[in-house]
């Protein structure tokens, strides 16, 4: 079994910074590409970001320039700083990474997702 899990959401105010974390957990060979979606109340979740395992970052371009994707490969955890958040950044935001089992070959696994308010 391949666990996600998130932390870091919380409240703050327009222009202020979060950083949110996610580590997998479980039984796996390797971790492929990780990255974080969102979903505002009313919308389709979306792709913010996204990190290869070698390194190489995609982004959404709304968040290009304030938000920051990495990864520590040696503690399979993904990270986003966000900066400069405005009030449309408010989402639950979900960790995603491209699991590979041992036994069972490829997954797409989720977190269980970590709410984010930015008040104006």
């Amino acid at each position: 079994q391949v666990q996600l899990v998130e932390s870091g959401g919380g409240l703050v105010q327009a222009g202020g910074s979060l950083r949110l974390s996610c580590a997998a957990s479980g039984s796996f060979s390797r971790i492929n590409t990780m990255g974080w979606y969102r979903q505002a109340p009313g919308k389709q979740r979306e792709l913010v970001a996204t990190i290869t395992s070698g390194g190489s970052t995609n982004y959404l371009d709304s968040v290009k320039g304030r938000f920051t994707i990495s990864r520590d490969n040696a503690k399979n955890t993904v990270y986003l700083q966000m900066n400069s958040l405005k009030p449309e950044d408010t989402a639950v935001y979900y960790c995603n990474a491209g699991v590979v089992r041992f036994v069972y070959g490829a997954l797409d696994a989720w977190g269980q997702g970590t709410l984010v308010t930015v008040s104006s």
